[in-house]
C-alpha cells in the first residue's frame, strides 16, 4: 500500500476507534484523526514485527484493518489516560 492508502486507512480506523470508544477526547476531531493515522502505522508495524503477520499490499485485507483499528484504540486509550482530564 502507498502512504496515501495508509493515511486513508488511518482516518477510517480513527473514526471506527472513536465509534467503538465514545466519549470526549482531549484533542477533538483533529486529535482523534491524527491518532487514527498513527495507530494505523503502529498497528501495521506491530502486526509485522511481533505477530508474524506481515501487512499485505491489499487495502481490503481484514488483518490490515484489524491491526490499524487495534493500534488506533490503543493510542486513543493511552491518549485519554495521559491527557483526558485536561478538558474538565
Amino acid at each position: 500500500m502507498t502512504i496515501i492508502s495508509w493515511i486513508i486507512l488511518g482516518l477510517l480506523a480513527g473514526a471506527i476507534a472513536k465509534f467503538l470508544l465514545p466519549g470526549r477526547d482531549p484533542g477533538g476531531l483533529i486529535g482523534t484523526t491524527l491518532i487514527g493515522v498513527a495507530g494505523a502505522f503502529i498497528g501495521g508495524w506491530m502486526s509485522a514485527r511481533w505477530f508474524d503477520h506481515p501487512i499485505t499490499k491489499d487495502f481490503y485485507d481484514g488483518t490490515t484493518w484489524v491491526a490499524a483499528i487495534g493500534g488506533s484504540l490503543v493510542l486513543l486509550i493511552a491518549y485519554r489516560i495521559l491527557f483526558g482530564h485536561s478538558r474538565d
